[in-house]
């Protein structure tokens, strides 16, 4: 019988920073745009935005395990982060699947009530987002994952924060958010660069499959490294402030993960960079979004 715990990790905790750290980089590009109008925000909304991006990220994480095991793409044989859950036998495949749909709904409710709070236009970001999650599966089998999971955690979520705190749709919060989205797809390849033979055999196709394992570690690099210049660029453009450059940082880590896809002689080799990855995620949203708050204090 299913414990507490096995709930729990049936939502893959440790991949959570994919979609908060997106808004709370929103919420930080926020406050350093409004630092002399703070009153102009609705800060209030923070909590409910976290709460309805954590439930839509469970529904996506279940949803997607469901239909990996049906389509054979999780077996025991797979190696590192995969959800075991259902594999496992400690839970039903359907269990999973109506765990992922209640997450959806309530993510739904949250995302209709915030809908009425700021404007008709977070149902048009919103509805997109609940497309590509639904409809997830299908694009990672067709080798458009990457692109799903970057217009969704690197895009949708920080303009739909955005949007909910200010009335605002600032479609610049999307540039600030893309390194960020960069470094998330960062995880996502680094799962499928590790399950390139797995996904063969069943017969999907992911971008780490199309490209191959050669193509694909370069890919990986320009994943990691590519956020830093981002961030160098927007800083060079005033559209963040010199404390940015402090993201640089969390590059050792990177530069770190880079050298394990680099060194990898067989799968088992990068069984948990995707798990690193998402801990990079995390350093570095979490450096960027601190200068951001930071910044209007120490800019002058």
């Amino acid at each position: 019988m299913a414990t507490k715990k096995d709930w729990i990790l049936a939502t893959r905790p440790w991949s959570f920073p994919a979609s908060t750290m997106p808004a709370l980089v929103a919420v930080s590009y926020v406050f350093l745009k409004y630092s002399d109008n703070l009153s102009d925000v609705n800060w209030w909304l923070v909590i409910p935005i976290f709460l309805g991006v954590l439930l839509f990220h469970s529904a996506g994480n279940l949803i997607s395990d469901y239909f990996d095991y049906k389509h054979g793409v999780d077996t025991p044989n797979n190696i590192g982060n995969t959800n075991m859950m259902i594999i496992n036998g400690v839970f039903q495949p359907k269990t999973i699947l109506r765990y992922g749909i209640v997450f959806l709904i309530l993510s739904s409710l949250i995302g209709i009530v915030l809908t009425i709070v700021s404007g008709w236009e977070l149902l048009v970001i919103g509805g997109l987002g609940f497309l590509l999650t639904v409809f997830y599966y299908k694009l990672k089998f067709s080798a458009l994952g990457d692109l799903d999971i970057f217009v969704v955690f690197g895009l949708l979520i920080s303009l739909g924060t955005s949007f909910v705190l200010t009335k605002e749709l600032d479609y610049l919060v999307m540039l600030v958010s893309a390194p960020t989205g960069l470094l998330i797809t960062g995880i996502l390849h680094a799962n499928n660069t590790r399950d390139i033979e797995n996904d063969t055999r069943a017969n999907i196709s992911t971008q780490a499959s199309v490209l191959g394992h050669k193509r694909s570690v370069m890919y990986y690099i320009f994943l990691i490294i590519m956020p830093y210049l981002l961030v160098s660029g927007f800083v060079e453009f005033d559209l963040l402030a010199w404390p940015a450059y402090f993201a640089y940082i969390s590059l050792v880590l990177g530069f770190k993960n880079i050298r394990r896809m680099l060194n990898a002689k067989c799968p088992e080799d990068i069984a948990d960079l995707d798990g690193d990855t998402a801990k990079l995620v995390m350093i570095f949203s979490l450096i960027l979004a601190i200068a951001n708050f930071v910044s209007p204090f120490v800019v002058r």
